[in-house]
């Protein structure tokens, strides 16, 4: 299905109601008027001219997977690695491989990855501004050429603004995650574990709930000047579709100030619940269903507000309490 598409939305809509309704939306045309956006529209050249007048001319991480993978950085046969290179480079180097191989039948394939605007093209941001967050989200950048990422999910809120090129994300709700055939969590191409499924040519007899995850998918191709909101946690795929393309994405999260980060609470939940026998996980299930995932006031609301202890509103210090208590507890 389509993605909805809005027009018109000021920040206050977009927090108070788009972001909570953990949806993806499309704005077309958000960021069309960006300095940067219009350069590209100039050509590749106009870009990366652009560029150049905020590159300080510092190395950034930088992928090359050969030709015969089709753009895809994915891992090798066995699973022991990785089908791409990594390592760092300038951008002014990315450029002339971009421009050199822009009418090249089957290239090499570039990614420039998640590169800091704030590190290494300090200006870029204050000409480009987010119509819709506060000037504290940095906005970083992906630049490459037919660039295929396989699906998965960040535990962040997430803006992808298009500058150039064009780019088609194919979105799956965070409860879709069993029918995408996740890969390993402790060696992953980019991060985050990623979908073990081909996209362009989906094996349905190995993978065969793929196609219900296709049955809730959600689809869109981005022009120039176009963004989209991606929800925390939800699964997207992404492809670009042109010979040079440029991402510009902001990254935030509403996690609380020192109360710690959700993965690590996921890794330790992995560690410590899942070897447990099924009944006891069974147990476990209900009581976080009771006071993680349920509503929090029903939890608490047969007891007085002066006993509500962990299960209410926590200070700085409560939370510091907690988190030095729990150190304590995992280092035994």
């Amino acid at each position: 299905m389509p993605v909805v598409e809005m027009n018109a939305v000021d920040p206050d809509r977009f927090h108070q109601d788009i972001v909570p309704a953990a949806r993806p939306v499309v704005f077309p045309g958000l960021v069309a008027h960006w300095p940067a956006v219009a350069a590209a529209r100039q050509g590749d050249e106009a870009l990366f001219d652009y560029l150049a007048r905020f590159d300080r001319q510092e190395p950034v991480g930088t992928l090359i997977v050969p030709p015969e993978a089709g753009g895809r950085f994915f891992y090798n046969n066995d699973l022991s690695g990785f089908n791409f290179q990594g390592g760092r480079a300038r951008l002014a180097k990315s450029f002339e491989f971009l421009l050199a191989n822009r009418d090249v039948e089957r290239p090499a394939t570039l990614a420039a990855q998640s590169i800091s605007t704030r590190a290494h093209l300090p200006g870029f941001a204050a000409e480009n501004v987010s119509p819709l967050l506060a000037p504290e989200v940095e906005p970083l950048l992906w630049l490459g050429n037919r660039v295929i990422v396989a699906a998965h999910q960040d535990p962040y809120e997430n803006l992808a603004c298009v500058v150039a090129g064009r780019r088609r994300f194919t979105l799956f709700p965070p409860e879709a995650v069993a029918d995408l055939y996740i890969g390993p969590f402790e060696k992953t191409p980019g991060g985050p574990p990623i979908s073990m499924v081909s996209f362009d040519e989906p094996d349905l007899e190995r993978h065969p709930n793929f196609a219900r995850a296709l049955e809730v998918s959600e689809v869109v191709e981005l022009e120039p000047g176009d963004a989209l909101y991606i929800p925390y946690l939800w699964w997207h795929h992404v492809r670009s579709l042109e010979p040079v393309n440029l991402l510009t994405n902001y990254w935030w999260s509403s996690e609380p100030a020192g109360h710690g980060q959700a993965m690590d609470a996921f890794l330790h939940a992995v560690l410590a619940l899942r070897a447990l026998p099924a009944h006891q996980r069974a147990a476990w299930k209900s009581t976080f269903d009771h006071y993680v995932f349920g509503d929090p006031d029903t939890a608490t609301a047969h007891l007085p507000g002066s006993v509500h202890g962990m299960l209410g509103e926590l200070s700085q210090e409560d939370a510091q309490r907690i988190r030095k208590m729990l150190g304590q507890k995992l280092s035994g």
